[in-house]
């Protein structure tokens, strides 16, 4: 989250102070992505993907982490009713690859595939003559 700090300032500040996208269609009810979601859906979206993201990824060990874990996506949507939908539609996207990127590992990880140590052979050695003695000269 700390290094998507700047390009989330940064992007709030370029959707709110841009002029060409105002009053600009975008799908469906968001008739301006400068302005909030007249009808809250994608804050609404974005704390459901925020919610299943938090479900995906390991339980923290610390119960002061696991509650915030719980409370985030609630304080986060309420944030987000008043931003630009634009920046909120951002942080969806950001979700929904988030999360198709976590149940990706998962999936690997049930499977077996990332804790499989690789098998090494040796192709550089000559095999022992039989008897035990090496190459006869």
């Amino acid at each position: 989250m700390l290094v998507q700090m700047p390009i989330f300032i940064g992007l709030y500040w370029m959707i709110f102070l841009s002029v060409e996208l105002r009053q600009a269609p975008w799908l469906g009810w968001i008739s301006d992505l400068s302005r909030p979601d007249p009808w809250y859906v994608l804050p609404v979206m974005m704390a459901a993907t925020m919610w299943f993201q938090t479900k995906l990824n390991p339980a923290p060990t610390d119960p002061m982490q696991a509650q915030m874990m719980k409370i985030m996506p609630l304080v986060f949507s309420v944030m987000f009713f008043f931003f630009p939908s634009g920046l909120v539609l951002y942080y969806v996207v950001n979700n929904l690859l988030t999360i198709a990127q976590q149940w990706h590992i998962n999936r690997r990880m049930r499977m077996g595939f990332a804790g499989a140590a690789p098998t090494v052979e040796v192709l550089d050695k000559e095999p022992a003559a039989k008897g035990g003695k090496g190459k006869k000269k």
